[in-house]
């Protein structure tokens, strides 16, 4: 697939005349920092030419936040059939509530480039956080219920979005028929005005899995509602969790497995997260926090250390660690690799999409390396 893994003393002059591509395209592609510095175990970017895999068709989602730079926005956007802008709220009465910063020029620049914007709904409380109250709250009154889904079709309709995400989180298990529900009218209501209604699924692995990430979330109803659903495969490694990879494929693989068993493989995204973490050693929990990083600066956390960049052959992830200032840290994130593994994976069970998690930095590798796999559906 055109990847190389950096050996002991290689170079990007070397790289490039044994590769037959050019040292300023291995620079460009990978976004190498001058002066081009390599970590042993770097997994590197070639353009793989005609020989490359066969192709098939994908839907590609971004979710973004009104404050993603304008250029990472307009870089990433030839390579997506959605763009998920993150996010719309609502109060405990249904009240629809904006972004804090405005999304008109995000809308604006998506449909100039064919891509079709997409409201995302989310139950975010004041601090930031998932709030199943607020969810609570709607679902049980009808009339909440109403307003929330008029309010919302207006704006897609004032705005120009061309459908509605549906992020719910740490939905209460009393409260998973409701929220089904809540979901057939809010699909119904897009479908009235010509759009389209999605829904994101927390990682489940089984129907009866406990917990309150996912005793809300009824697999096979919604993904009969829904025009598509969003796999949060990601996350087994996070900020305050353990140092472990972000989403390891032998964990991402489970959660597709269940939700093909229950869901059209053809509605549905497979999550992949464009971020790494960086964890202090030793970890605490309640008390370690890791720093979330790009997966190119994590290859510069290597090189700048001298850190040798290892792989999990069962996670099918990249990691390493290094020590700064007398700490031992340990670095988990994603490279074309781990990409790789998990296009794979989309191709295997015949999934409809990829969504990323989130699109706010720019890593050019990981859509060349999509161009090489699928041909971008537009919705």
């Amino acid at each position: 697939m055109g990847i190389y893994i950096v050996q002991p003393y290689d170079s990007v002059d070397g790289i490039a005349a044994v590769s037959g591509i050019s040292a300023e395209t291995i620079i460009y592609d990978n976004q190498l920092v001058y002066p081009y510095g390599l970590a042993v175990g770097q997994a590197l970017y070639l353009p793989s030419g005609p020989e490359g895999a066969v192709k098939v068709p994908l839907v590609s989602n971004g979710y973004a936040y009104p404050y993603i730079s304008r250029w990472v926005l307009s870089q990433t956007l030839p390579y997506l059939s959605l763009l998920s802008v993150f996010s719309y709220g609502f109060t405990f009465e249904g009240e629809l509530l904006f972004p804090s910063l405005d999304d008109d020029w995000m809308i604006e620049m998506a449909l100039s480039q064919g891509t079709s914007p997409i409201l995302t709904l989310t139950p975010l409380g004041p601090n930031g956080q998932f709030n199943n109250s607020l969810i609570s709250s709607v679902v049980r009154n009808p009339q909440y219920t109403q307003t929330l889904i008029r309010q919302t079709v207006a704006v897609v309709q004032e705005k120009g979005y061309r459908g509605v995400d549906i992020d719910f989180e740490f939905i209460l298990a009393e409260d998973r028929d409701l929220f089904t529900e809540f979901v057939r009218q809010m699909a119904d209501a897009m479908h009235s005005i010509g759009c389209t209604l999605s829904v994101a699924l927390a990682p489940k692995t089984s129907a009866d899995q406990p917990g309150v990430l996912y005793e809300g979330k009824d697999y096979p109803a919604l993904g009969a509602i829904a025009d598509y659903v969003l796999l949060m495969t990601y996350e087994w490694g996070y900020k305050y969790g353990p140092n472990m990879a972000v989403a390891p494929l032998n964990k991402v693989r489970e959660v597709v497995q269940y939700a093909v068993s229950e869901i059209n493989p053809g509605k549905i995204h497979l999550g992949i997260p464009n971020y790494g973490y960086d964890w202090p050693l030793p970890f605490v929990r309640g008390v370690t926090v890791a720093r979330t990083i790009g997966n190119v600066e994590a290859v510069q956390i290597a090189i700048s250390n001298g850190a040798a960049i290892l792989y999990d052959e069962t996670a099918q992830s990249p990691y390493f660690r290094y020590t700064l200032d007398g700490i031992e840290h340990e670095v988990w994130f994603e490279d074309v690799r781990s990409i790789q593994a998990k296009f794979g994976l989309i191709k295997e069970y015949g999934l409809q999409g990829a969504g990323y998690w989130q699109i706010m930095r720019w890593w050019r590798a990981n859509w060349l390396l999509m161009e090489d796999n699928f041909y971008l559906v537009r919705r």
